[in-house]
């Protein structure tokens, strides 16, 4: 029993060491050679380098391609062969205790791979640059290195509010954003992809836009059930066949948390008034021109009427005062708050609606009155230091009235009438167009645009010079969207579309 056992044990043991030869002893030491040919013509490769990783000696192919690395620590290798021309080959490798091993390669010319393309250069805008336009071209510089065609992407990311577009172009190397937020700093890359290799990516590009725009015109525009304002410009690339672009530059000033509305700029004080519906009631503010440093000038007294939508107010005394209606009531006050003031009322208790003041004389207003309902609407003039009617366009006319608007000198009215008289508890009309009143003559005109059956123009007002009319087109169904045009008087039939889904313009 006893020589059993220790049978029993040396057995065993002797089973133990023969599994164990065939592992990699931690610091046995083994050799690797190798052979490198060319994977066309099966040449062999002279002078191509031979590296390992984790690493070894460095060597070299002879002229029969072969290599030799001796004394290699035992382990797992990433053998690597590198020869100019040809594209480097990896092979993985086990260095057994006192074993040589093998590995083979077979080059490819580097010419014959498909290949990624260059890395994008920006080209423009520079970087750093400031002060450009809502309109910007991207140029950038890339090819490829083969034949497969090459799609860029450029991303834009506004660095104010991280919005990011994504701009996809095949082949060109160029692409033009439209409509960036003024008063913005903009970082820009550009990926290059051949949808074989991974993409390449460009550095980094930073640019600026320009604060303020300088735009000609302000308007309305509906967004989620408020009025927003915006800015906008005319196209100055424009000639006399081509209106240029529609919605030209367009800047948005009024958040669309608010409903804002008429917006009025004063050239002298470099300001904008506009209405803002606050706790209910309409309220004369002023803003910058940028929209910035919203102020309210009105408050226990604000703008009232019939519809609040038609009520206008005006600049007056080169920006030093404001005029504004609330029912028969006319008021005067300073565009900081201050110097509320009575300076006229209707004799015989009909709404003013709206008011607009001679530049040339602070003597001289004009108003639209009407009833409750909007109708039986006089228009005339009033001299303030006195309170007298002067001249009597309309008294107590049928139909709707919407826009009036006097020259700088005082000598003429621009308004628009509905010639159909109609009058509707919608207070829809029906064929809305414009005329100018000649003081001087005390003789009317309507202007023949050819404006077509089924389109009201409303709200119309002159221009810096006088030499054309801006005014809102819309149908005349109901909740139907409004455009701006914009008229030269010595050519009146050829009208311009501005800007669309827009209303309540203004040119100062």
């Amino acid at each position: 029993m006893k020589n059993n056992c220790i049978y029993f044990l040396i057995l065993t043991v002797g089973l133990m060491l023969s599994c164990s030869e065939d592992t990699i002893e931690e610091n046995g030491i083994g050799s690797l050679d190798g052979t490198v040919v060319d994977a066309v013509s099966k040449t062999p490769l002279a002078n191509v380098k031979i590296v390992t990783n984790p690493s070894s000696s460095t060597v070299f192919t002879d002229v029969d391609g072969n290599f030799l690395i001796e004394a290699v620590k035992t382990g797992e290798y990433s053998v690597q062969a590198e020869f100019e021309g040809y594209t480097d080959a990896f092979e993985a490798v086990t260095i057994l205790s006192e074993q040589r091993s093998s590995v083979s390669f077979e080059l490819v010319v580097g010419g014959d791979e498909n290949r990624a393309p260059d890395v994008p250069e920006l080209l423009s805008p520079e970087n750093g640059a400031s002060d450009l336009e809502a309109k910007v071209e991207f140029v950038w510089s890339s090819s490829a290195n083969d034949t497969d065609e090459i799609v860029y992407t450029l991303q834009l990311r506004n660095g104010t509010t991280n919005e990011i577009q994504n701009i996809e172009v095949v082949a060109d190397t160029m692409a033009t954003v439209e409509k960036l937020r003024y008063g913005s700093n903009y970082f820009w890359q550009v990926t290059a992809s051949d949808g074989e290799n991974e993409p390449v990516q460009s550095v980094l590009g930073q640019f600026s836009t320009t604060t303020t725009p300088e735009n000609d015109f302000l308007y309305v525009r509906s967004i989620n059930g408020n009025s927003v304002i915006f800015s906008g410009g005319n196209d100055e690339d424009a000639d006399d066949e081509n209106t240029g672009e529609i919605n030209f530059n367009e800047f948005q000033l009024t958040s669309e948390s608010y409903n804002s509305f008429k917006p009025r700029r004063n050239v002298e004080t470099s300001k904008i008034a506009f209405l803002r519906t606050v706790d209910g009631a309409t309220q004369l503010h002023t803003m910058n021109l940028d929209g910035s440093d919203i102020k309210q000038v009105t408050n226990a007294i604000p703008l009232n009427g019939f519809r609040v939508s038609e009520l206008n107010y005006t600049w007056a005394q080169n920006g030093g005062k404001l005029y504004y209606p609330s029912f028969d009531k006319l008021y005067s006050i300073n565009p900081d708050g201050g110097g509320l003031s009575l300076i006229y009322q209707t004799p015989d208790g009909s709404f003013i609606s709206e008011v607009s003041a001679a530049a040339f004389d602070d003597n001289l207003i004009a108003l639209k009155t009407n009833d409750s309902n909007g109708y039986n609407v006089s228009v005339y003039t009033v001299r303030l230091s006195s309170g007298t009617i002067g001249q009597m366009v309309y008294q107590n006319t049928p139909g709707a009235v919407i826009g009036i608007d006097l020259d700088a000198n005082g000598s003429r009215l621009v308004y628009a009438k509905d010639t159909s008289g109609s009058e509707n508890t919608q207070y829809r009309q029906f064929s809305s167009r414009i005329y100018i009143y000649n003081l001087n003559t005390n003789s009317e005109a309507i202007l023949n645009n050819g404006v077509t059956e089924g389109l009201n123009d409303l709200q119309p007002s002159w221009s810096p010079s006088e030499g054309e009319i801006i005014f809102t087109r819309k149908p005349s169904n109901l909740n139907s969207e409004p455009e701006i045009y914009i008229s030269s008087l010595n050519n009146f039939s050829n009208d311009d579309l501005l800007f669309t889904n827009a209303s309540m313009p203004d040119w100062e």
